[in-house]
């Protein structure tokens, strides 16, 4: 069905389709311009570096700017972006980090892409903890792998990560940033405590929740489209030296969902007797056993995994970790026990082993060195991302992954699905998640050949489709719509709240283009 705007939002969506006409490309006057600002040589236009922000992780979209901004500082980000909003013909801008995104979110089509890495070595905020210890002050530009070093070198730790840490800080912000710490210390941006943002218009503005919380609460989840972060204040806690890592596996879906949500009802903080990680996962009978979740089984205990996947199809996979240090060294095994009894896995599909807490951290860099020897890394990365209602997982599962995962016999990659509290969150941020108090993480993180991606596109399609049927209402996390229909579903009733806030922080709608909000009909 149609949707209606406002005015003031049809004009400046008829603007944003204009100025993409226009293009930076087709107006030399503005080339001219820009090559006479301070900053001209920090713009690169070397096909390499073109090529390079043209394409990300997911390897499927493909847009092309005019220009790579290489910054040494937020304060040359700035400039850019108000030499673009004080001009008559106002070009897009993307930041990007790691470029770690699936459907062209940090792409600017004929506009200017912001290499927020360049800033790593220049006079950006780089990584800095306050003399007690309480926090650091970090860069956007900086990845979690130089946090976790960081903090790890002074007996410090953030406490809540991605499970894969060669992301910006600022990308994940952008996001929400979630993992298995998720249902015990809530998404990365409920773990912030101050930001520094450049705004659409320009203005660097330092945010919280007492200082410009408008601009807090907007940027954090926000997509990029309401600013760009340069600097986040993560709190930081006493970091573990160990953890107790134990997979359990499951044949029934009932019992992993109870046994899952029984373990993250127990979520205080402070509570040291809760775990400090959960994820749960899919194990299935195509694709090979040997990926970053399953190669934590040892060879002696692959074939008889192996002879159960074959024989149920699915086999599920809960994932916990306890950390411990000196301290609690001996008393550990004990709590873990504990937080254990009762639970419903398969006897004799318990593992167990002791790893560093930084190689637990960083478990799926090892991984990923694998792939790239192999060539399987650099691929198309068709993921869909979803959070699913508690009420309604066990129709997903049936639905799902009983029925089109199973029928289709494609899956080549992870899949995830794990619990969280709600009440971890901030509905004050832009990030949207079900309503429920306990919903669900779907991550159906496929790799594919650069002929076939299509394949797996159409299955997240046909996921999608059974989900609208089934009512099921999921919420996408890193969310993508190809029409406007579907971003005002998406954010439900916080859709008037983010079109004013873009309105207020972006009016020419510069920002995170590669999102597809606001000029979704280019």
């Amino acid at each position: 069905m149609a949707v209606a705007l406002p005015s003031f939002l049809t004009a400046i969506m008829i603007m944003s389709r204009l100025m993409a006409f226009i293009g930076i490309t087709r107006n030399n006057d503005m080339s001219s311009k820009l090559q006479a600002l301070d900053i001209a040589p920090k713009l690169s236009y070397d096909p390499s570096a073109i090529e390079s922000a043209s394409q990300d992780f997911g390897h499927i979209v493909k847009a092309v700017p005019q220009a790579v901004f290489l910054p040494s500082s937020p304060w040359d980000i700035a400039s850019l972006v108000n030499f673009s909003y004080r001009n008559s013909v106002p070009f897009i801008i993307a930041a990007r980090g790691n470029s770690h995104s699936v459907n062209g979110q940090a792409m600017a089509k004929n506009g200017v892409v912001i290499d927020m890495t360049s800033m790593k070595n220049g006079n950006g905020t780089g990584i800095r903890i306050a003399s007690d210890g309480s926090y650091a002050d970090v860069g956007g530009q900086q990845f979690w792998i130089d946090v976790l070093n960081a903090t790890l070198g002074l007996g410090l730790t953030p406490v809540s990560w991605t499970d894969y840490l060669y992301l910006t800080v600022g990308g994940t912000l952008s996001n929400a940033g979630i993992s298995g710490q998720t249902f015990r210390y809530g998404p990365q941006i409920s773990n912030v405590y101050e930001i520094d943002v450049i705004t659409g218009t320009a203005d660097f503005v330092t945010c919280s929740p007492n200082n410009n919380s408008d601009l807090f609460y907007a940027a954090l989840g926000g997509l990029g489209q309401f600013g760009i972060i340069t600097r986040a204040r993560i709190p930081l806690e006493p970091a573990p030296k160990r953890v107790k890592w134990v997979r359990m596996l499951y044949t029934d879906f009932s019992d992993f969902t109870r046994d899952q949500e029984l373990l993250i009802s127990k979520n205080g903080r402070n509570d040291n007797k809760a775990l400090n990680y959960l994820e749960g996962s899919l194990l299935l009978d195509q694709g090979s056993l040997d990926n970053w979740r399953s190669s934590f089984f040892q060879p002696q205990d692959q074939p008889k995994i192996i002879s159960l996947i074959t024989k149920f199809r699915i086999v599920y996979c809960l994932e916990i970790v306890k950390h411990y240090d000196g301290q609690t060294k001996t008393t550990v095994d004990k709590d873990l026990q504990q937080l254990l009894k009762g639970l419903s896995y398969l006897p004799g599909f318990m593992f167990e082993k002791d790893a560093k807490y930084e190689e637990f951290l960083n478990r799926v860099h090892s991984e990923e060195l694998k792939l790239k020897a192999k060539g399987l890394w650099d691929v198309p990365h068709p993921w869909l991302n979803l959070f699913i209602p508690k009420s309604k997982i066990s129709d997903f599962n049936d639905g799902v992954f009983k029925s089109i995962v199973l029928q289709r016999n494609i899956t080549t990659g992870p899949v995830l699905v794990y619990p969280m509290n709600r009440k971890k969150w901030d509905d004050r941020m832009s990030a949207v998640i079900p309503d429920e108090e306990i919903f669900y993480t779907v991550g159906l993180l496929q790799s594919s050949g650069f002929d076939d991606w299509r394949t797996f596109e159409a299955q997240n399609k046909e996921i999608l489709q059974f989900c609208e049927k089934a009512g099921i209402k999921v919420k996408q996390y890193l969310p993508h719509y190809t029409t406007k229909e579907g971003w005002v579903n998406h954010f439900g009733s916080k859709w008037s709240t983010f079109q004013k806030r873009k309105l207020q922080f972006d009016p020419k709608l510069l920002l995170s283009p590669g999102q597809r909000i606001f000029n979704n009909n280019e």
